[in-house]
């Protein structure tokens, strides 16, 4: 099978992350309307801020900002991740909320979205050991996509997707993650694919049938940071909102 250089296929990557069309009013803004809603921008479009890396008190300069979006730049590799990337965070700590973005995934790339993460590198090394993560993959090249629970959209390793709305890889996708006093609800492209509770013995119980069974921590924190996944692989995010509920 013929295969595209790399440099040919990183130039598609980020002619694909480079949108054609807008959305009203542009991307990452808010409406005065959304704004009387409640929702907030934790990504302005044009800087970082409001983001770290877990466990520092900056972010790694291979996340960038290109345009209107949010991209990490995997020109240099250090082991399975980024040199100079890492997990961002954001600064702040989210209790009950709704949140909303779009990520776009390179060809056989794999990120995340976490949640609930709690911040102490001491005890924990990575946001992971802590935090429940919605999945962002290409299912038609990733190897990942060959694993139960582990498809974009699903709760990783805990919960497939009930239906799969995922785009291919170089094309945009609305990711949306909802809790509110324990009640977690998954949406990707419009439709709900994931609704589980968490924090109750039947989630105490699916955890330790998970990977996460060795890690006391993770799923029990009730505030916490979002995060985004360095998994080594190019990906982008754009209009990152929330709302606290």
């Amino acid at each position: 099978m013929y295969r595209l250089p790399v440099i040919s296929v990183i130039l598609i990557f980020f002619i694909a992350c480079n949108p054609s069309k807008h959305t009203a009013g542009g991307n990452n803004r808010l409406t005065r309307e959304e704004k009387n809603n409640g929702w907030e921008l934790l990504f302005d479009g044009k800087t970082t801020r409001g983001w770290h890396k877990y466990g520092s008190n900056t972010i790694g300069s291979a996340w960038k900002v290109k345009d209107d979006f949010l991209y990490l730049d995997t020109t240099e590799k250090e082991n399975w991740q980024i040199k100079d990337g890492g997990d961002i965070v954001t600064d702040e700590e989210f209790e009950n909320f709704e949140l909303q973005l779009e990520w776009k995934i390179a060809k056989d790339g794999n990120s995340g979205i976490i949640f609930y993460i709690h911040e102490d590198k001491a005890k924990y090394n990575w946001p992971w050991e802590t935090g429940p993560e919605m999945q962002v993959l290409d299912n038609n090249g990733h190897p990942d996509a060959k694993i139960i629970k582990h498809r974009a959209g699903d709760l990783y390793d805990l919960i497939s997707c009930s239906a799969e709305t995922v785009k291919p890889y170089g094309e945009w996708n609305l990711a949306e993650v909802k809790c509110v006093n324990g009640k977690l609800d998954l949406s990707l492209n419009g439709a709900n694919v994931v609704s589980t509770t968490l924090w109750d013995d039947d989630w105490k119980k699916m955890v330790a049938g998970s990977k996460f069974r060795n890690m006391p921590g993770f799923g029990t924190y009730r505030k916490g940071h979002i995060g985004l996944q360095d998994h080594g692989n190019e990906v982008c995010f754009r209009n990152i909102r929330i709302r606290r509920l």
